[in-house]
């Protein structure tokens, strides 16, 4: 399953985090961009800036349906970036084929993976939960069934993988980018 960013060849430069929520791709891919000084980009606050509203509110006022066909747009645009990239998916992302074949086509993909429990206690802290639609439930058996629904997805997209479980963050962008190959 692993590539390195040299069998990935010159035009797919962009590095691109995907996972379950709470792995850890908007906090780890933020500190990735930082350390190879480039462009941070979260499909998520795509979606948002193009909808005027929290990925919550959309969920509410439009449906998942509406969410969803809004994040391929994001990903098309992410993906199309000329300018290298970090780019953090929205967990569900990798659901949809036309953004798994744009995100291989395009990037070195790293799946951040962790224990659903170790996901549920960095969601469910404070206000965080409370802008996740898919966590309406309890989160730790929410987890493990979007565990169990996008497993297979997301190792066909993943060049990579990498386990956030028990890591810090420093650790876990050494990790990413010693997968990366920088």
């Amino acid at each position: 399953m692993t590539r390195s960013i040299d069998d990935a060849g010159s035009d797919t430069p962009h590095l691109v985090l995907v996972g379950l929520m709470g792995a850890g791709k908007t906090t780890v891919g933020y500190q990735c961009a930082k350390r190879l000084s480039r462009p941070f980009v979260d499909t998520d606050d795509l979606v948002q800036t193009a909808a005027g509203m929290t990925v919550a509110e959309l969920f509410a006022l439009s449906g998942e349906g509406r969410f969803r066909a809004m994040e391929r747009e994001a990903v098309g645009d992410a993906c199309a970036s000329p300018v290298p990239a970090v780019i953090a998916c929205g967990g569900g992302a990798v659901l949809h084929a036309d953004n798994r074949r744009q995100l291989k086509r395009s990037g070195f993909v790293v799946w951040l993976q962790a224990p659903p429990e170790v996901l549920a206690v960095r969601v469910g802290r404070g206000a965080d939960r409370a802008e996740r639609p898919l966590l309406a439930g309890g989160p730790v058996t929410t987890l493990e069934r979007l565990a169990a629904a996008r497993a297979s997805a997301y190792e066909a997209v993943a060049d990579a993988v990498v386990d956030t479980g028990d890591r810090s963050v420093p650790e876990v962008v050494d990790a990413v980018l010693e997968e990366y190959g920088s």
